[in-house]
């Protein structure tokens, strides 16, 4: 039985915790009383985000992020300390938030999500049964320092807060974070996977190509929402 499963099921189980207890840490305003589970999935995705993102920041060195002779060996094989436990307990939070979106939000309202969650629990997941691609799979979590903003930004909306200062800092610096973690790191992701064909097994080069065929699309589609949410209307 691999230690990386108990993980992944001690972080299914602290998040699920963490989100029936969210509603007392963190009573919603009236503006979302209305909405009690959506606030609670909300605060706990930003908890994910905070730890999974600092916790990938803090992991990659620079010289981990320049394309190297030694980078494929060093994605592909080793990987920073508590590394492969971070990437588990990814895996832990996107299964929990699944079964969450499962059990209370309409099919036809979180269809995307929900294929995004399935994306990255069979990606995350291979890393941490295989103990292989960890480095990689921490690259890709830097797309959670973005997700800090975003959620605060549904926070924020949610409470009805959506005309003042805060929001709109936070949009600028969602937008900002937008570009530098999620479309930038995508792009270098794919760029990687192209460059070191040679040196990944094609049932995994398979998966992470589709992977990134799928993730790319709709973080464009995203980002053209948030720039007409945001700034264009």
């Amino acid at each position: 039985f691999s230690p990386g499963l108990l993980v992944v099921a001690g972080s299914f189980a602290a998040f699920r915790l963490l989100n029936r207890e969210l509603e007392r840490l963190v009573p919603p305003p009236p503006s979302a009383r209305r909405n009690r589970w959506k606030w609670r999935n909300i605060w706990t995705s930003l908890a994910h985000s905070v730890l999974s993102g600092g916790g990938a920041l803090a992991g990659l060195s620079p010289r981990r992020f320049c394309l190297h002779p030694g980078l494929a060996e060093d994605l592909v094989g080793t990987h920073p300390p508590g590394a492969h436990s971070l990437v588990a307990v990814s895996v832990g939070y996107f299964l929990e938030d699944f079964v969450d979106m499962l059990c209370n939000q309409k099919l036809h309202q979180s269809w995307e999500l929900l294929f995004h969650h399935s994306v990255v629990i069979v990606c995350f997941g291979i890393a941490v049964l295989l103990h292989q691609y960890v480095g990689f799979a921490l690259v890709a979590l830097l797309v959670e320092i973005n997700s800090i903003f975003l959620h605060l930004r549904q926070i924020l909306l949610m409470a009805n807060l959506v005309h003042t200062t805060c929001y709109r800092l936070n949009s600028i610096v969602n937008l900002g974070t937008y570009v530098v973690f999620r479309i930038a790191t995508l792009a270098w992701m794919t760029r990687w996977l192209f460059l070191n064909r040679e040196n990944v097994p094609p049932a995994t080069y398979a998966v992470g190509t589709v992977g990134m065929a799928i993730m790319t699309p709709m973080n464009i589609i995203l980002f053209y929402r948030l720039l007409r949410s945001d700034f264009f209307k």
